[in-house]
């Protein structure tokens, strides 16, 4: 069963740093893309930041809303996909999930991880 399980969100002041990590599970790990999503309530879910597999050379792409401030990274040995958020802004306090591009067809989102920045 693909899964899977986001975690490290927590309260940050605005300009402060959070990690992010997401473990998934159920299928290849090294053979996917794998992207970080966020979503506020009511609000269409808004994708953040992709990173290539292996194959594809690992390359990333971000949001221009979160260009230059958080980095999507990989584990391929531990199956778990990272996102490094730097500066953080009160509007990038939402929910934020991991996914696999590839199953996007299928349901198994997780339950994401909280994300306040607040003072």
């Amino acid at each position: 069963q693909v899964q899977f399980v986001e975690s490290g969100g927590g309260l940050v002041q605005p300009g402060g740093s959070l990690r992010l990590s997401c473990a998934a599970s159920g299928f290849t790990f090294s053979r996917y893309a794998m992207s970080w999503y966020r979503q506020a309530p009511g609000k269409e879910r808004e994708l953040v930041a992709t990173i290539t597999n292996v194959g594809s050379g690992g390359t990333t792409n971000y949001a221009e809303s979160v260009k230059g401030r958080f980095t999507i990274s990989r584990d391929n040995a531990k199956s778990t996909v990272y996102l490094q958020m730097n500066s953080l802004k009160p509007e990038d306090t939402v929910v934020y999930y991991c996914y696999a591009p590839y199953w996007s067809t299928y349901d198994y989102w997780g339950q994401g991880t909280q994300v306040t920045v607040s003072s």
